[in-house]
């Protein structure tokens, strides 16, 4: 939940805001004129995940998932499961389905896709990550979420900021629709395994990358290297393994 935030714009300009029905993202549009433009967002949040022990989290069935959730079933740009559904049922089809099945195939991703910063750009999908094994959080997380639903489990894209990623930066991780004891709901993972999964706030939501974009500008215009600072209470123990959901919707 956030407490607290604030929005800086330099110069400062008239902001419009609209929050889409079925993602919950805010989207602010600004008209900048020619020149420096500068964006400063600064805001204080509370986590309360809920945690629970992976092997009582369980897949769920077509036939009883809420239709909302059905639409992440299907291929998307950057994340085509039809192409990949050979793959992943001879590699993962044989193991006992729920949490731990997700869990491997980030494993499987973190083991054999190399981190490599500057070797893919915006045009990368998932079927190409798997063939040049390198990319970026962006594109462990398109790969991870085409071989789940080439299982026929649910899985969303997921720009976050991320505690206890070194160095900080703004973070692609990925959620799947899973059943825990308390009922169905969206379950985080980091197939990087470089971010703790219990300190992770949200940005966007959605099918991939390209509907989660953090910032859509229409002209030219020139960049510089955006600067992250994510914070939280001092910490020195391992990296959650439990099962962590933060979302039903």
């Amino acid at each position: 939940m956030v407490r607290n935030e604030t929005l800086e714009l330099t110069p400062a300009l008239d902001v419009e805001r609209f929050t889409l029905l079925d993602s919950g993202n805010r989207i602010l549009r600004v008209l900048a004129q020619p020149g420096p433009l500068r964006v400063e967002y600064r805001a204080e949040a509370t986590l309360d995940p809920v945690l629970c022990d992976p092997a009582e989290v369980g897949e769920v069935p077509a036939s009883r998932l809420p239709f909302p959730v059905l639409t992440h079933l299907n291929p998307s740009r950057y994340c085509q499961s039809d192409r990949l559904a050979l793959f992943a049922q001879r590699t993962f089809g044989g193991m006992a389905p729920g949490h731990q099945r997700v869990g491997t195939i980030c494993n499987w991703i973190c083991d054999h896709v190399d981190y490599r910063s500057g070797t893919t750009d915006a045009m990368t999908s998932a079927a190409d990550t798997l063939l040049e094994r390198q990319g970026v959080c962006r594109d462990f997380a398109h790969l991870a979420i085409a071989l789940c639903r080439a299982l026929g489990i649910p899985a969303r894209y997921v720009s976050a900021y991320a505690w206890r990623l070194e160095p900080p930066d703004f973070h692609a991780v990925f959620e799947a629709w899973l059943e825990g004891p308390d009922g169905g709901a969206w379950y985080l993972f980091d197939a990087t395994r470089k971010s703790a999964i219990d300190g992770l706030i949200r940005i966007g939501i959605g099918r991939d990358a390209g509907e989660v974009a953090f910032s859509s500008i229409f002209g030219t215009s020139g960049s510089k290297a955006p600067v992250v600072s994510v914070t939280g209470p001092p910490t020195t123990g391992p990296i959650t393994s439990q099962a962590v959901s933060t979302s039903s919707v």
